[in-house]
């Protein structure tokens, strides 16, 4: 096991890292050089950052400078490195819950939230949800883990940007056969996505029939998936200027919620 020498100096905030799960992260890093900064302080405060929604610049001075921890944040959002710790620990969770590593099976969803007066890159008017924003559009499996995350402008219709989001599914998961969608799916995109990308997109539809309100099968897993978000203040709104970084919040999100799970 690699060891961190670097004594920490930091107050005990909710959001930080518990010991196991930070040895999580660090033997997935694998990283045993001797640096000035301590990389746990720095998973630490983008953590507290996601948590809180606190702006960069007004982390708490026991966290190592703004400056440092945003050159970090970038760093690891275009190098990977943060894409590559969420799809390991999510494969710890998948098997600490008795199934197999990659899934078989994804439900694919969006959410629309508005974006600050700053605006930023990607920006629309949802016309069904009366948002002006963007969309989070996610994958996730039966866990209600995330696969896929694609930020868009909200004006895109949920049938049109769809195809993008499954297509970072192609390749990624050998075993996805089924992605289980609601009504905006529908048209040629189920014959697009089977002939090109080989999916099944199966759309599960409500019925007019029902006289009570009815869990619909699967659908139910993302709808859930982002109601954990919502106890994550960074995500209330979107407040990023670009969309990968939109992106790589959601991911960090979901890593925390991942590592609660693990230790539990």
């Amino acid at each position: 096991m690699v060891i961190n020498h670097i004594k920490l100096k930091m107050k005990k905030y909710s959001t930080n890292l518990t010991e196991s799960q930070w040895e999580t992260i660090l033997n997935i890093l694998e990283d045993n050089r001797k640096r000035k900064h301590c990389l746990r302080e720095i998973f630490d405060a983008i953590f507290y950052l996601v948590k809180t929604g606190r702006q960069w610049r007004m982390l708490p001075k026991d966290f190592p400078k703004w400056e440092l921890v945003y050159y970090y944040f970038t760093k690891w959002k275009n190098n990977g490195t943060i894409d590559f710790i969420h799809e390991v620990i999510r494969e710890k969770v998948r098997k600490k819950h008795k199934k197999s590593e990659t899934p078989s099976v994804g439900i694919i969803d969006s959410q629309s939230v508005k974006t600050t007066r700053k605006g930023g890159e990607n920006r629309g008017f949802d016309g069904g949800k009366k948002v002006k924003g963007r969309k989070r559009h996610i994958v996730v499996d039966t866990l209600g883990l995330l696969l896929v995350v694609v930020v868009h402008a909200a004006n895109r219709h949920d049938s049109k940007a769809a195809f993008e989001v499954l297509e970072k599914l192609k390749g990624q998961f050998y075993r996805l056969i089924k992605v289980f969608a609601d009504g905006g799916y529908r048209g040629e995109l189920i014959d697009n996505v089977k002939d090109n990308l080989n999916f099944l997109l199966e759309v599960v539809l409500r019925t007019d029939k029902e006289e009570k309100f009815k869990i619909l099968p699967k659908r139910w897993i993302v709808e859930r998936t982002f109601s954990w978000f919502e106890s994550y203040r960074r995500l209330s709104k979107d407040f990023e200027y670009h969309t990968k970084t939109s992106e790589t919040i959601v991911q960090l999100a979901m890593l925390k919620l991942m590592l609660n799970r693990l230790e539990k």
